[in-house]
């Protein structure tokens, strides 16, 4: 899929064409783990719907919809076979099995609010449920988190788009919602980054002496 096709404009088209099943086939295939601009698509049809092209509940609903099948699926794919392919990876990029062990335990300690949360950080979007099923997170559990996650953010994205498709330009929305996202998950990694860096950094010092 070219980057041409994933453009705002094409976006619009498709919401256009296709109106809920866009919304919901959108957001479903970026929780499956597909880099898709689901979010985008959530976007455009709350701003469609603050336009009166398509209807606000029907738009929410779509959205919530997918955002909850998607996870589910994902989380499947990652309970399943996740983790001999994460070991693959770390191969390739020289990460030991016992590194990957501690940062699946790691996750697995803060595995409600991942998915809880995820939804609201760009790449954590799409990564959150296969990396649930990976943790082996109890599947009630994750059923819950990912319901309570997928509600809550879809009726912020939905409502935002609504309302504040009024006052401001949709592609001016999207790029301030992209930003958010991005800076968003900056300020995570950065968050659970450090103390691992300061940690290791520790622990390699104590080796030393």
């Amino acid at each position: 899929m070219s980057f041409e096709l994933l453009s705002l404009e094409n976006i619009q088209e498709i919401a256009h064409n296709y109106g809920y099943l866009a919304i919901f086939l959108g957001i479903l295939l970026e929780n499956l783990g597909i880099p898709l601009p689901g979010e985008t698509v959530t976007i455009v049809g709350g701003f469609l719907a603050g336009s009166n092209e398509l209807n606000y509940w029907l738009v929410l609903g779509n959205a919530v919809g997918g955002a909850v099948i998607g996870g589910n699926c994902g989380y499947w794919i990652g309970r399943v076979g996740g983790w001999p392919f994460l070991l693959q990876i770390g191969k390739i990029f020289r990460i030991s099995e016992v590194r990957l062990l501690s940062i699946k335990e790691q996750f697995t300690e803060n595995a409600a609010k991942a998915v809880f949360f995820g939804r609201f950080f760009a790449l954590l979007r799409i990564f959150a449920s296969p990396l649930a099923g990976i943790a082996e997170m109890p599947f009630g559990k994750f059923l819950i988190y990912n319901l309570a996650g997928a509600t809550a953010w879809g009726s912020v994205m939905v409502t935002l788009a609504f309302f504040a498709g009024r006052i401001i330009s949709l592609e001016q929305l999207v790029a301030w919602v992209s930003k958010f996202a991005i800076l968003a998950l900056l300020i995570l990694v950065a968050v659970i980054a450090v103390p691992i860096w300061l940690e290791s950094r520790e622990v390699k010092q104590q080796t030393e002496e």
